[in-house]
């Protein structure tokens, strides 16, 4: 299996550096061309076992572009459904290597669909980011239940709101209200209700009412 170079166009990762702040250098490739590019080892790497697909993944991952790991990612989660616990947690310190919003909101679409597919291990799962020392993954618990809708836990939604409710971090408080704002479009009452009976921080409450019904 031959490795993955992504080509190089200069202006281009000029511009994608700056967006992200020139945090990682890019080496300039677009979100459908990198999925042309890698299509073919993503096909491959659902036959891979475990210890070999960690590896590719670990391999990707320590590269400087940020499109490896992009790559790095995307391998990850075409392969999230075969994964036990155990082998899905062995992704979790990827989650502050390299960490900004882009990774970081990536692998909580990873962790989210193990998690939509294993709804029994939902409170295991949740445990392993609730509280950790890392804001990065204590966003992941904010948000790993975006895309449940109805059968969202709110127990556990509520629980990683409140932990962090006065945390002095954009990216927690951005979560927070991001979490709200989806979930309200499930069951506005509930957000409501939250907001109202909670004290949270300005930001969050603007993002999390933006589609409650105006009183």
């Amino acid at each position: 299996m031959n490795e993955i170079v992504f080509p190089k166009n200069t202006e281009k990762a000029k511009q994608m550096a700056a967006y992200m702040k020139n945090l990682f250098p890019f080496a300039g490739v677009t979100a459908p061309e990198r999925a042309t590019v890698e299509k073919e080892l993503l096909k491959i790497s659902k036959k891979m076992p475990f210890t070999k697909l960690l590896d590719l993944v670990r391999f990707y991952y320590q590269k400087p572009e940020r499109e490896y790991q992009y790559l790095a990612i995307d391998l990850a989660t075409v392969n999230v459904k075969r994964f036990s616990f155990e082998e899905m947690i062995c992704f979790k310190p990827f989650v502050i290597t390299k960490a900004w919003w882009d990774s970081v909101d990536a692998w909580r679409k990873f962790f989210g669909l193990w998690g939509a597919h294993h709804f029994e291990e939902m409170p295991q799962l949740f445990a392993a980011f609730f509280g950790e020392e890392d804001f990065w993954h204590r966003r992941i618990a904010i948000n790993l239940q975006l895309l449940y809708k109805e059968k969202t836990n709110t127990v556990l939604l509520k629980k990683a709101i409140i932990y962090d409710k006065t945390t002095d971090e954009f990216f927690i408080q951005k979560a927070i209200g991001w979490s709200l704002r989806q979930y309200s479009k499930t069951d506005p009452d509930w957000v409501k209700t939250l907001i109202e009976t909670t004290k949270l921080s300005p930001l969050a409450i603007r993002e999390g009412s933006k589609y409650l019904p105006k009183s």
